[in-house]
């Protein structure tokens, strides 16, 4: 591969190495910087360019400054899902690994972690090298402080369809050490299942599960007018489908008129639809248990809701709220 091509693929970004490798000798390395035809970014790593570097070209400086190395945890999941990915800082800094025999020196901006068996765990030939996706999302969603956010990230990643939640289940299987693994497997299946969202999941195993209520198709298609519209729960052959509204997908006006557009095709076929948010699901999960329950109810159903707990108010027969 030339040097015009190889930097083309590495976003204007190359090490002295392959400057030297394609034939540029070290004192047409310095002249080149002296003319400013090319920028010093770390020792030994260049950018074609004088101005600021963009996220990408920072993350192709980091992995030749640390090579062979690859972008790991989130700046794996960055390259993987775009800019703009779950409030990520662009300007933050860039996670590599390296293979865990190597040492590396600290470099500013950046975070280097050892990683055993990293071919294993890497895309070597994605443009910059990145550990694979379902392998960057665990460490994430490892990382993050409570439940709820583990749940977000793994949905996140899942729904977008850059990996599935049967490869983050064998990614989890290979590590040997994994705090709340138990926890951490129910919700890979879980949303192996079809929980596509933090509180289509919160919905399952607060609301559904606990009370004994009926396990809908999940992220059914429906042939709704809008074309490709796939519904959260749909509980056929009763007339009744539930939709769950999440900040992040039902917070703007355009998304909303959607929604009104949903709710209509509903009724136009002769069938119910129900919402719920945050507060219904989290907040108040036994109460919502309870009215669905006898929603359910009049819709056909003739299964049985149970409480939760002695507090909770699901009676133990359907219908009586």
């Amino acid at each position: 591969m030339d040097l015009a091509e190889l930097m083309r693929l590495q976003c204007g970004v190359v090490s002295r190495s392959q400057l030297v490798a394609a034939g540029v000798t070290p004192h047409d390395v310095a002249r080149m910087v002296r003319g400013r035809e090319l920028m010093r970014l770390h020792a030994g790593v260049y950018v074609e360019h004088t101005g600021p570097p963009t996220w990408r070209q920072r993350a192709w400086a980091a992995c030749l400054r640390h090579g062979p190395a690859a972008l790991a945890g989130p700046s794996a999941l960055r390259a993987v899902m775009g800019p703009g990915w779950r409030g990520y800082d662009d300007a933050g800094p860039i996670h590599v690994a390296i293979d865990h025999a190597r040492r590396s020196a600290d470099v500013v901006g950046h975070r280097v972690r050892r990683v055993v068996d990293l071919d294993e765990q890497v895309l070597w030939s994605a443009s910059p090298p990145r550990m694979r996706t379902e392998e960057a999302a665990l460490d994430v969603a490892l990382a993050r402080p409570d439940r709820l956010a583990r749940i977000a990230l793994l949905s996140d990643v899942c729904q977008s369809r850059r990996t599935t939640a049967a490869r983050v289940a064998d990614a989890l299987e290979r590590r040997a050490r994994v705090t709340d693994r138990a926890w951490l497997s129910g919700l890979i299946a879980d949303l192996a299942d079809g929980t596509c969202s933090t509180l289509e999941h919160g919905f399952l195993t607060l609301v559904e599960r606990p009370h004994g209520l009926p396990a809908p198709a999940r992220q059914a298609p429906d042939g709704s007018t809008l074309g490709g519209v796939r519904r959260d729960a749909d509980y056929t052959p009763l007339p009744l489908v539930l939709e769950l509204d999440g900040r992040l997908f039902h917070d703007n006006a355009t998304q909303r008129d959607r929604d009104l557009d949903r709710d209509l095709d509903l009724v136009a076929a002769d069938r119910r639809g129900v919402r719920l948010g945050w507060g219904q699901v989290f907040d108040r999960p036994c109460d919502t248990a309870a009215r669905l329950a006898a929603i359910l109810t009049r819709a056909g159903w003739t299964g049985t809701a149970h409480p939760c707990s002695p507090s909770c108010p699901v009676p133990g027969s359907p219908g009586k709220i």
